[in-house]
């Protein structure tokens, strides 16, 4: 059964939020965390930045993610027509 051009649309937008939110998860998950002893060096509040990722930047920064994310995965799903309140 073919799909019609509309649902592949909103699965291509879907899926280049999903790798986009997936690089974003990698920076901050890993990538972050490989320069730590460069983000040392800098101080916030009396604790070094790469202590600071570690222990809440990164956590931070996942559950805005998920907020951010589900929040334009919602307004992709409106423009097709297929939010889950319509």
């Amino acid at each position: 059964m073919a799909q019609s051009s509309n649902d592949e649309a909103h699965w291509n937008r879907t899926t280049n939020l999903m790798f986009i939110h997936l690089g974003l998860w990698l920076f901050f998950g890993y990538i972050v965390h490989m320069f730590v002893n460069v983000l040392n060096k800098v101080v916030i509040l009396g604790f070094p930045l790469g202590f600071y990722m570690a222990a809440q930047g990164s956590l931070i920064a996942f559950v805005v993610m998920l907020f951010v994310f589900a929040k334009q995965q919602d307004n992709i799903d409106r423009e097709f027509g297929v939010a889950e309140d319509d």
